[in-house]
């Protein structure tokens, strides 16, 4: 089967990088289609290969997964089911019909101990299910479809939906202080940055014949890294300059 070259198929209706890319990757000549429950569900593997199908999509980004780090200590099964298999069945209907596909992965697949900022040919040591099923989910993705290219991002923030930024911003107007962890370091990365990184890629990966050397595993993140506490301190010294009050903001250790 032949890919329709308008189509970019985008798993996930609404989170805040789905969403993200709705906006960033709406362009005159391109249908952007966004997809989520209940038409897919990545625990139902059928669901997400029969959707693929259908659209015959140029595109698919998978934007999709279960997120719930802590929660996922507890449903394993869970899991592993929609960021590993259903992150499969994605890649291998993709492949199908001739895609490439655009996978989002996070920086838990990695240990956390390493001074530096980790680069993309770092040993990965996930220590938890999270990240254990994130990692596997990589690795099944990269075999399933040559065509991939697999984002590695971290703290992802956005004006859409449940994140830190807006948890801080609510947390600022009802508390004159905030205790935040201090010994925690990321990159904050804003989800619309992230949908400028994929439309840059997609533009890149069309030319014809495609660099394969653009297909792998990329990490994407914003330049400037901090810790939780210092994010929280930019966040509130950010509101107060528009004229919301300014918490004060507690360095506190991992418990």
């Amino acid at each position: 089967m032949t890919a329709d070259t308008r189509t970019i198929l985008i798993l996930g209706r609404n989170g805040q990088v789905a969403r993200s890319l709705k906006e960033q990757l709406t362009a005159p000549g391109h249908t952007v289609v966004k997809v989520g429950r209940p038409e897919i569900d990545l625990c139902d593997p059928s669901s997400v290969s029969q959707v693929i199908r259908a659209a015959q999509p140029a595109w698919v980004i998978n934007a999709a997964a279960y997120t719930a780090v802590d929660r996922a200590e507890d449903e394993t099964q869970a899991a592993f089911a929609a960021n590993a298999i259903g992150a499969q069945a994605a890649a291998l209907a993709a492949s199908e019909v001739g895609a490439p596909i655009i996978h989002f992965s996070t920086d838990y697949v990695f240990d956390g101990t390493k001074a530096m900022p980790y680069v993309e040919t770092d040993a990965t040591s996930p220590l938890g299910i999270y990240g254990q099923s994130k990692l596997e989910g990589e690795q099944l993705v990269a075999k399933a479809n040559q065509q991939h290219v697999i984002l590695r991002t971290a703290w992802v923030f956005s004006p859409f939906g449940a994140n830190f930024a807006k948890t801080m911003l609510r947390l600022n107007q009802e508390r004159p202080t905030i205790n935040v962890v201090d010994d925690q370091h990321g990159n904050p990365t804003y989800a619309p940055d992230l949908a400028d990184v994929v439309g840059r890629i997609i533009t890149r990966l069309s030319e014809s014949p495609p660099n394969q050397n653009n297909f792998g595993i990329f990490h994407a993140v914003n330049s400037s890294p901090t810790t939780w506490c210092g994010f929280a301190q930019a966040i509130v010294e950010g509101a107060a300059q528009r004229g919301a009050p300014q918490a004060t903001v507690n360095p506190i250790g991992t418990k």
